[in-house]
């Protein structure tokens, strides 16, 4: 229907580079990069040996997300070589969450055709599109692999997935490996669906009870938004964990 509730799997498409499509959601990516950028460097720039309130509270923050770190690894070295990621899935997971439910997300785009079709937000929620928590999973599924081929050697951690000594330890080996491999799934779809779900939500809100439902909406997807980004970060922290620990322990 002209005018009513759109909604799509399918990503807004901006237009091309090179051959590669330019969505929406991978703009709004690309803003969010900047955003966490911008603020590294002037939080960084600012670092002073006597620290003000603001950096007591960032260095506490990041503190505490170190110890919690060293205490599942039981690990500094370990702890220090990883944190660098997962704050960073955090980060990135979080800002682009709440950014989505920011008013001027598909407000702002282009018209197609010519300038008289329909508009194309220029702006979206980045993890309504699942290549991008798909990626997210693409990276924590390579960290996972590394951090326990480099803590176990080769041979003795593909001896988890791939074991001949009995029948029992070839079909739980078997059973290692789907699980691995099904990681890939369970980390994107769980990201992208509550979000995606979410998005939804706000729209069916905006639909048919504009004056009463969107704001309190709002702060329950911001609260999910943050949610989602601490289970995305834990999670790869944990699967770390499990890699990096033998099989026997």
């Amino acid at each position: 229907m002209e005018g009513g509730l759109h909604i799509a799997l399918a990503p807004y498409r901006l237009g091309e580079l090179w051959g590669i499509p330019i969505t929406s959601t991978l703009f709004t990516s690309w803003f969010v990069v900047i955003i966490l950028l911008a603020g590294a460097f002037f939080l960084g720039r600012n670092l002073k040996m006597v620290p003000a309130k603001g950096q007591v509270a960032v260095e506490g923050v990041l503190g505490g997300v170190l110890s919690y770190m060293e205490e599942v690894l039981e690990d500094h070295t370990l702890a220090r070589k990883y944190f660098p990621l997962v704050i960073t899935i955090f980060l990135y997971i979080a800002v682009a969450n709440l950014i989505g439910l920011f008013p001027f997300i598909s407000a702002i785009g282009i018209h197609g055709e010519g300038g008289h079709g329909e508009l194309i937000p220029l702006f979206y929620p980045v993890n309504t599109d699942l290549n991008v928590p798909l990626a997210l999973a693409v990276i924590a599924f390579v960290t996972i692999e590394f951090a326990g081929i480099t803590a176990m050697g080769f041979l003795k951690y593909a001896g988890k997935f791939v074991n001949f000594k009995s029948v029992i330890g070839f079909i739980v080996g078997i059973i290692e490996l789907i699980s691995e491999i099904a990681r890939l799934l369970t980390f994107s779809f769980r990201l992208f669906g509550n979000i995606f779900a979410g998005k939804v939500l706000i729209l069916l809100a905006l639909a048919f009870l504009p004056y009463l439902l969107p704001v309190p909406l709002l702060f329950y997807e911001a609260f999910v938004g943050v949610i989602q980004a601490i289970i995305f970060a834990l999670l790869t922290l944990f699967f770390i964990k499990i890699a990096v620990t033998p099989m026997e322990h």
